[in-house]
Protein backbone atom coordinates (compact mmCIF):
# COMPACT_ATOMS: atom_id res chain seq x y z
CA UNK A 1 0.00 0.00 0.00
CA UNK A 2 2.28 2.71 -1.24
CA UNK A 3 1.62 6.41 -1.64
CA UNK A 4 0.57 5.92 -5.28
CA UNK A 5 -2.46 3.79 -4.37
CA UNK A 6 -4.87 6.74 -4.25
CA UNK A 7 -3.28 8.27 -7.33
CA UNK A 8 -4.25 5.14 -9.27
CA UNK A 9 -7.64 4.47 -7.72
CA UNK A 10 -9.43 4.93 -11.08
CA UNK A 11 -7.25 2.32 -12.74
CA UNK A 12 -7.70 -0.08 -9.80
CA UNK A 13 -11.47 0.35 -10.00
CA UNK A 14 -11.35 -0.32 -13.75
CA UNK A 15 -9.39 -3.55 -13.24
CA UNK A 16 -11.79 -4.72 -10.52
CA UNK A 17 -14.80 -3.92 -12.71
CA UNK A 18 -13.23 -5.77 -15.61
CA UNK A 19 -12.65 -8.80 -13.38
CA UNK A 20 -16.25 -8.74 -12.16
CA UNK A 21 -17.54 -8.54 -15.73
CA UNK A 22 -15.19 -11.27 -16.94
CA UNK A 23 -16.14 -13.69 -14.19
CA UNK A 24 -19.83 -12.93 -14.80
CA UNK A 25 -19.34 -13.64 -18.49
CA UNK A 26 -17.55 -16.92 -17.82
CA UNK A 27 -19.42 -18.39 -14.87
CA UNK A 28 -23.08 -17.73 -15.65
CA UNK A 29 -25.15 -19.78 -18.09
CA UNK A 30 -27.95 -17.22 -18.41
CA UNK A 31 -27.71 -15.14 -21.60
CA UNK A 32 -28.91 -11.92 -19.95
CA UNK A 33 -26.26 -12.26 -17.22
CA UNK A 34 -23.60 -12.78 -19.89
CA UNK A 35 -24.72 -9.62 -21.66
CA UNK A 36 -24.59 -7.70 -18.37
CA UNK A 37 -21.08 -9.07 -17.75
CA UNK A 38 -19.94 -7.91 -21.18
CA UNK A 39 -21.39 -4.46 -20.53
CA UNK A 40 -19.54 -4.28 -17.20
CA UNK A 41 -16.33 -5.14 -19.02
CA UNK A 42 -17.02 -2.40 -21.59
CA UNK A 43 -17.60 0.12 -18.83
CA UNK A 44 -14.32 -0.86 -17.18
CA UNK A 45 -12.43 -0.25 -20.41
CA UNK A 46 -14.09 3.17 -20.81
CA UNK A 47 -13.22 4.09 -17.23
CA UNK A 48 -9.62 3.04 -17.82
CA UNK A 49 -9.34 5.08 -21.03
CA UNK A 50 -10.90 8.13 -19.41
CA UNK A 51 -8.58 7.82 -16.40
CA UNK A 52 -5.54 7.53 -18.64
CA UNK A 53 -6.57 10.54 -20.71
CA UNK A 54 -7.19 12.84 -17.75
CA UNK A 55 -4.38 15.12 -16.62
CA UNK A 56 -4.87 16.88 -13.31
CA UNK A 57 -5.04 20.65 -13.64
CA UNK A 58 -5.89 20.73 -17.33
CA UNK A 59 -9.19 21.63 -18.94
CA UNK A 60 -11.35 20.07 -21.64
CA UNK A 61 -10.00 20.77 -25.14
CA UNK A 62 -12.24 23.79 -25.75
CA UNK A 63 -10.36 27.04 -26.35
CA UNK A 64 -11.29 29.63 -23.76
CA UNK A 65 -9.75 32.91 -22.68
CA UNK A 66 -7.60 32.85 -25.83
CA UNK A 67 -5.28 30.14 -24.47
CA UNK A 68 -4.00 28.18 -27.48
CA UNK A 69 -1.23 26.20 -25.79
CA UNK A 70 -1.79 22.45 -25.97
CA UNK A 71 -0.34 22.11 -22.47
CA UNK A 72 -3.42 23.78 -21.00
CA UNK A 73 -5.80 21.06 -22.24
CA UNK A 74 -6.20 17.30 -21.91
CA UNK A 75 -5.72 15.00 -24.87
CA UNK A 76 -9.09 14.67 -26.67
CA UNK A 77 -8.31 11.31 -28.28
CA UNK A 78 -9.15 9.09 -25.25
CA UNK A 79 -12.44 10.97 -24.83
CA UNK A 80 -13.26 10.42 -28.49
CA UNK A 81 -12.40 6.75 -28.19
CA UNK A 82 -14.68 6.40 -25.17
CA UNK A 83 -17.58 8.08 -26.97
CA UNK A 84 -17.08 5.90 -30.04
CA UNK A 85 -16.84 2.81 -27.85
CA UNK A 86 -20.08 3.66 -26.08
CA UNK A 87 -21.91 3.96 -29.39
CA UNK A 88 -20.53 0.64 -30.59
CA UNK A 89 -21.31 -0.98 -27.23
CA UNK A 90 -24.94 0.13 -27.35
CA UNK A 91 -25.26 -1.29 -30.87
CA UNK A 92 -23.68 -4.60 -29.89
CA UNK A 93 -25.87 -4.83 -26.79
CA UNK A 94 -29.00 -4.23 -28.86
CA UNK A 95 -27.95 -6.95 -31.29
CA UNK A 96 -27.18 -9.39 -28.48
CA UNK A 97 -30.52 -8.70 -26.80
CA UNK A 98 -32.43 -9.18 -30.06
CA UNK A 99 -30.66 -12.50 -30.68
CA UNK A 100 -31.39 -13.51 -27.09
CA UNK A 101 -35.09 -12.79 -27.65
CA UNK A 102 -35.01 -14.97 -30.79
CA UNK A 103 -33.33 -17.78 -28.85
CA UNK A 104 -35.90 -17.52 -26.07
CA UNK A 105 -38.80 -17.61 -28.52
CA UNK A 106 -37.42 -20.73 -30.16
CA UNK A 107 -36.14 -22.69 -27.15
CA UNK A 108 -38.16 -21.14 -24.25
CA UNK A 109 -35.03 -20.84 -22.14
CA UNK A 110 -32.14 -18.46 -21.56
CA UNK A 111 -29.85 -21.17 -20.12
CA UNK A 112 -27.13 -22.00 -22.63
CA UNK A 113 -26.88 -25.64 -21.50
CA UNK A 114 -30.60 -26.21 -22.07
CA UNK A 115 -30.45 -24.49 -25.45
CA UNK A 116 -27.50 -26.67 -26.48
CA UNK A 117 -29.32 -29.85 -25.41
CA UNK A 118 -32.41 -28.84 -27.39
CA UNK A 119 -30.30 -27.99 -30.42
CA UNK A 120 -28.62 -31.40 -30.32
CA UNK A 121 -32.02 -33.11 -30.09
CA UNK A 122 -33.18 -31.21 -33.19
CA UNK A 123 -30.29 -32.40 -35.34
CA UNK A 124 -31.19 -35.17 -37.79
CA UNK A 125 -29.15 -38.30 -37.32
Amino acid sequence: MGPNLWANVDEIAAVILFGVGFTTLLLHKNMIKKIIGLNIMDTAVYLFLAAMGYVDGRDAPIVKDGILSAKAYINPIPSGLVLTGIVVSVSVTALMLSLTIRLYRKYHSLDLDEILIQMQQEEPR
